[in-house]
């Protein structure tokens, strides 16, 4: 039986099924489908958000290294807004500068300026980590969603089984009978919340789990920029 419902939805029954669907259940099909339509959406969206980000991060990062000093890069890290490492590297530089301004103040009229100390270059680090993490913030903006869409849609199409077979259960105590064509609507809306509730959360699903692993590489890429960042600041300060 079971296989000739899901038969009868891809041979084009869906329609016919939906229209048999108790209010309740049409609810739970709407809900679903515009769960998964979303969460398609929030996939091409972040497909094509971290593949800019990479494109940009490499070529922000080729332009530090080929750089002679730090000051060199503020134009590219300025011109390069979709790479997380230009923003932190435009904070870093920042609180740098900030740094140098306040060790010329406590120089006076010293001869030599008093160079940074490890105190400075935490307070630098700190910075730029707090630059990271506004990155990532912005990374992680809707990902919640496919989160929230693969855990919730099975219940919600479990939910829409147990309408449908309840409707089933009903449609016998009303008729007398259990033939197939008494159960088998009820049947037929229960199996379309399913296919529906996981055909929602199994994209869902693999879409979270490789948009976190994805801002974990960008995390990981951009932490190294900030040791790269500091390394370089020790050997250009004195």
């Amino acid at each position: 039986m079971e296989n000739m419902v899901v038969a009868s939805i891809f041979s084009g029954a869906v329609w016919q099924i939906i229209g048999n669907t108790s209010v309740f259940g049409k609810f739970i099909l709407l809900a679903l489908v515009t769960m998964s339509l979303v969460s398609w959406v929030i996939i091409f969206a972040k497909w094509r958000q971290f593949r800019a980000v990479e494109e940009a991060n490499r070529r922000f990062i080729q332009t530090f290294r080929r750089s002679r000093t730090l000051g060199e890069s503020v134009g590219q890290a300025k011109s390069q807004k979709l790479a997380p490492v230009s923003h932190i590297f435009l904070a870093g530089f920042s609180e740098l500068g900030q740094l140098r301004e306040i060790k010329n103040e406590a120089g006076g009229l010293q001869e030599s300026i008093k160079p940074l100390d490890q105190h400075d270059y935490d307070i630098l680090e700190m910075s730029m980590e707090r630059a990271l993490t506004e990155q990532v913030a912005e990374l992680r903006s809707r990902v919640i969603f496919l989160a929230t869409t693969g855990s919730s849609a099975p219940f919600m199409g479990l939910l829409g089984t147990v309408v449908g077979i309840m409707d089933s259960f009903w449609s016998i105590g009303e008729r007398g009978s259990a033939s197939l064509a008494v159960v088998a609507p009820g049947i037929a809306e229960a199996l379309l919340a399913t296919i529906i509730g996981l055909g929602a959360a199994i994209p869902a699903v693999i879409a979270y789990n490789w948009a976190n692993n994805k801002m974990k590489f960008i995390s990981d890429f951009s932490y190294n920029f900030i040791l790269e960042f500091i390394t370089r600041t020790k050997k250009e300060v004195r």
